[in-house]
């Protein structure tokens, strides 16, 4: 009985871990990539910042935004907040691209 017991409780936990490994983890984002959206279409703002934008790298204007959460901020760079517009104003930016790009301005400003 114990070993039937052990034999079922090494399958789940084996089905568990392969259910796991099957899963594709999560692509690293591509910060040359994210540099190259970010100079193309956030630093006209966010290099200066222009209409209360907060400035690439300052730590003290993204600190309370990186507070709220990066979904919020997924949500603003993507659905426009007060002055910015979705997307930056690219609206053929893909999701994972403009948070690729949010994920690098934070990284930058840390």
């Amino acid at each position: 009985m114990k070993a039937i017991q052990l034999f079922a409780a090494l399958l789940i936990g084996g089905a568990a871990t392969a259910a796991t490994a099957a899963a594709p983890a999560p692509a690293p984002a591509d910060s040359a990539k994210a540099e190259k959206i970010y100079k193309a279409t956030c630093m006209a703002c966010h290099g200066a910042g222009v209409l209360g934008a907060p400035k690439f790298g300052d730590k003290a204007a993204w600190g309370p935004r990186v507070a709220k959460g990066k979904p919020a901020l997924y949500t603003n760079a993507l659905n426009g907040f007060k002055m910015m517009p979705p997307r930056g104003g690219n609206p053929a930016l893909k999701d994972d691209e403009v948070k690729a790009v949010v994920d690098y301005m934070i990284a930058k400003s840390n």
